[in-house]
Order: structure tokens, then sequence, then C-alpha cells
């Protein structure tokens, strides 16, 4: 599958800098309310257009080979032989109800390129998903893959769930002079969550229990032979060897995963400190040694509602919490325009980076249920732009077309669309930043009820195509799903246009119109009743004080 240049993100590796992006969270069969597997993925770029990617089920004659171009860049790598058959994907999850996300984590600069390979991470993913039918299966294809055709791209982390089992694959290449990648792979044990952000998070593991984990057969010898490691096997850890966490890599990376696992389970805050980038070395290995772990046990099983709001956060009731801090403004805006670092005399502050980031170009929270058929059990509940005020609508992995408003070509970065998601979710978003406090209460309680009539709805939807599939078969049942999907979306698109619509009004020029019962209130007479004006709080007037001394002062008082 080729996507047009813009791309998943732009994870480029410059010497230590990253493009600090994208967030998963993986959740088991047993760690659910209702027995689904989950992943969640945020494409968080500056330079990525939020579209519905659509591949349908294709038969191939023998001979029959595909282009590999890189993801993030359109540039054609080469080409490898095409498969006698390749399954319909939906965005990142197949009709198999298989679904794949990623971060990338760099790692070693030194393993960051390797002349003449041809799989970059994106193409692996969604080669894969045409490919595979099982998490482990996708595993076997995606290393098999850079074996033969070689590794282009940096250091990846790969959420990978089937109807059963939630696995986590870390790659990285060999380098220049080496072909193809050292990996490990691990299954997250049943009723656990995991997750990961652009940091290595797979330390030691198993070497001798093949159901549970697989890994590349030089994966420990590789680093021996560079001389990255002289201890025992069984004390390797592959994070520490070949991407080693740093300050960027605790407060930048692992702190979104300790914010979402601190949303479902006590005791996160014993790694505060690991958040905030104080990271603590073993003197001997330097291992890092406070990190978090791998996986956790959530407090309760999770409800997809849950998930999605595992992508809600700011760091909200935390030490980092955006919303707190003068950078926030008047308002208690938890987003800080990049660059990510800044210096003031010479010294070097940062941004926090949460899991809700302004730059998101899509995001989506994978389901998939083993107890139904695969078109109906895979649903991929899909949304553009910031996490915290999307609507996440749910495309079943049945589906035969893709809504207008998720559409590929419906616009894009530089070409406003009236019918686009993308375009229509950022109108909101971008005008609520203005007065964040006030305006993000209307989105949420939106999003919610929207989400809600989604949620409440599954059950139906899952058992009127249930019966469709049995007494008139399969595509009926997709024609269905399809049209359900497409309808909901454009909808819930043309809701969110009209939310757009009643922010302006309410909010123009910094006032606020007044309402009663759901309706802008009109005096006596029949015109606008008087706005209010709220101002500031008076924390801010203060610090405009402390900051101007009186350079604002009113002398012999103020007649206008």
């Amino acid at each position: 599958m080729r996507k047009r240049i813009s791309a998943i993100a732009f994870f480029i590796l410059i010497g230590s800098v990253y493009s600090w992006a994208c967030t998963n969270f993986l959740v088991t069969k047993g760690a659910s309310v209702d027995g689904s597997t989950m992943i969640t993925y945020a494409a968080d770029s500056h330079s990525l257009y939020g579209e519905l990617y659509f591949q349908p089920a294709a038969d191939h004659p023998e001979g029959a080979t595909r282009q590999i171009h890189e993801w993030d860049t359109g540039k054609l790598l080469g080409v490898i032989p095409e498969v006698a058959h390749t399954y319909s994907v939906v965005g990142n999850m197949n009709e198999f109800q298989l679904a794949i996300g990623e971060t990338t984590f760099g790692g070693r600069k030194e393993l960051g390129s390797q002349s003449g390979a041809i799989m970059d991470y994106g193409s692996l993913i969604y080669v894969t998903l045409q490919r595979a039918k099982t998490a482990r299966e996708a595993i076997e294809v995606m290393t098999d893959l850079v074996e033969k055709h070689g590794y282009y791209s940096s250091g990846e982390s790969f959420s990978i769930a089937d109807p059963n089992e939630v696995w986590i694959l870390e790659m990285i290449g060999k380098g220049e002079g080496e072909k193809g990648a050292v990996w490990v792979a691990v299954r997250v044990p049943d009723g656990y969550i995991s997750g990961h952000a652009n940091q290595a998070r797979i330390t030691t593991f198993p070497l001798n229990d093949s159901q549970n984990c697989v890994y590349s057969k030089d994966v420990i010898s590789f680093a021996r032979e560079k001389g990255w490691y002289d201890g025992v096997n069984k004390d390797f850890s592959f994070s520490d060897v070949y991407a080693p966490v740093d300050f960027g890599g605790a407060r930048f990376c692992e702190a979104r995963v300790w914010a979402g696992f601190n949303k479902v389970a006590e005791g996160m805050d014993q790694y505060t400190n690991y958040a905030k980038g104080l990271v603590e070395y073993d003197t001997t290995t330097n291992y890092a040694t406070n990190r978090m772990p791998l996986w956790i046990k959530p407090d309760k099983k999770l409800s997809v509602k849950d998930v999605m709001e595992m992508m809600r956060d700011h760091f909200e009731g935390t030490e980092l919490d955006m919303t707190q801090d003068l950078g926030a403004g008047p308002h208690a805006l938890p987003y800080r325009w990049r660059g990510l670092t800044w210096e003031v005399d010479s010294v070097e502050y940062c941004n926090e980076r949460a899991i809700s980031t302004q730059q998101t170009g899509f995001s989506f929270v994978s389901q998939s249920r083993s107890w139904l058929p695969d078109p109906i059990g895979g649903i991929l509940w899909f949304g553009v732009d910031d996490t915290y005020s999307t609507c996440y609508a749910p495309m079943y992995c049945g589906i035969t077309e893709i809504p207008e408003c998720f559409a590929v070509g419906n616009g894009d970065l530089l070409n406003y669309s009236e019918t686009s998601a993308f375009w229509i979710f950022n109108t909101v978003t971008n005008f609520a930043y203005l007065r964040y406090d006030d305006m993000i209460k209307h989105i949420r309680e939106r999003q919610a009820e929207i989400e809600g009539k989604f949620i409440a709805y599954t059950p139906a939807i899952d058992q009127a195509a249930k019966l469709l599939l049995e007494k008139q078969g399969r595509a009926k049942a997709r024609e269905f799903l399809t049209q359900y999907s497409m309808n909901e979306a454009n909808n819930m698109t043309a809701d969110w246009k009209k939310l757009s619509h009643y922010l302006i009004v309410k909010y123009m020029d910094g006032n606020v119109k007044k309402e009663k019962n759901g309706q802008f209130l009109r005096n006596e007479y029949g015109l606008p009743a008087s706005p209010d004006f709220p101002g500031y709080p008076e924390w801010w007037y203060e610090a405009i004080i402390k900051s101007t001394g009186d350079h604002f002062k009113v002398i012999d008082g103020a007649s206008h």
C-alpha cells in the first residue's frame, strides 16, 4: 500500500535529538471488561494530515512485485515480491482483526542507517497487515521481511494485537555494512497492560520460553561483536544496550507511559522521579535501575472508553501538570508551541511532552473481539487531531469503503475542506486554545455524548451484522457495517461543525454571551443581551504587575 507523501510522522534521528512522537498502550483480554484485546496509537506529527487509509483484498499473479516507498517521505526504496493474496486493511487493522501500531525510539546512532535496505517501519506495518492473520504470524512476517530485504529505519517499538494475544516487538537495524535487524518480541501476560512512547522498553527477557518470547538469533551476539555487551546472556537488556534511556527518553517519552498507567493503577507515584527524567544507573552495568515495569495490572478491568481516556492526558494532577505553571497562561492551556526545548541565559529548559498534543494527525483505539466473526469483531475507533478533544468513531474492520470525512484526498495540510474531519476538528481546537478552560468544557461534553452513543449502539450493530452474515452472507454484513461506519463518522463531523459555530458565537472577541436553557439571551427589544466580560484571573494580573512594575498603573483615576 502506498500513501501520498503526507506520512505517519517525521521520526528523524539527528544525533541524539528526536522528533518525540506517538504513544501506544496495549491491553490484553484479561485486562478488558469484555475480553477484547486493544492497542492505541497516536500519530503525532507537525507534517501529518489525518486520513483513514484503505486497501481492499486482492489476488496477484505469479511473479508480481510491489514497490516499497519510505513511509515518511515517499522515497522509492526498492521492490519486493508480492504474495498471491493480500488481505483487506482499514487504517491499522486488517480483516482478521489484526492491529499494529508503533513508536520510534531511535537508539544507537551507529545503527540508524543501512545502505541498500528496503523495508522501513511504516511499510513493515502495512505490508504485514496485508499478509498476516495473527500477532505471531505478523512477527514472523515482519522479521522475515527485514532479514531478506534489509531494515531502513532506526529503532522501533511495535504494538501487535489479534483477538487473543498482544505482543510488543522491538527492533533496531544493524547499521552500515550489515543487513537486517536485531529484535526481540514479548507477549504481554493476560490480565496486564503495557505501553511504549518513543523509548525502547524491553530490558531482560526469557531466553527459553518461545510461547511468550521470541528474538533474533544474534540479538545478543551482535552486541558482543560491537563491544557493547560482555555480560552473561541472561542479564542482557535490549533497551539498555541498544537504546539506553536518558533524561529525554524518560521525561519526554517514558513519562507518557507513566501518565497512562497512572490513570488506571495505584502506586505509579514511586516512578515520579523517573518520569521527571531523574534516571538512576547501576555503576557496573550502566543499566537504568529505577525505570518502570514493562507491564502492570490495572486496578480494574478496562472498557474501551477507559482506554480512550488513557489517550487523553496532560499530566493533570501530577508534578508535571501542564495546566498549572505560568506557561499555561490565564486560561489553563495545557499545550506549549514547539520547540520542545528552549534556552534562557545559555541554560536549556524543556516543555512537557504529554500524551495529548496539538500536532496529532490521527489516533485510534483498536478493539479485537474473539467471540465475533472477524468482519464484525474488529473495530478501529478512529479519530483525528488532538486526542483530548477528538471523537473516536467506530470503523469496523470489515468495511469496504471509507467515510468522506476521513477519505484520502479530501483536503490536505495546505487545502482546507469543509467535509474533512481533520479540518473541522482542528477548527474547533485551534479556536478553543484562545480560551481553553471555558471552551474545553463544551468540547468534552459533546465528545462524551457522541462517543457514548457509539458505544451504546455497538451491541445492537454487532447483533444485526451477525444476523445478516448468518442469513444473507458475509458480503451483506460488510455492506451493512460499511454504511453504518460511514454514516456515523460523517454525521459526527457535521455535529462537530455545529459545535464550531456555537463556540464562535459564544466566545467571539474574548466575551462570553449569556445563555438560558440552551438559548442565547436577548433583551426586551429582541437584541442580543450584553455579553459578560470575564477578563483574567487575579493571579494573572499579579504576574503582569510583577513583570512590569508601574507600567500599567492608573494615575489620578480613569474616566474612560
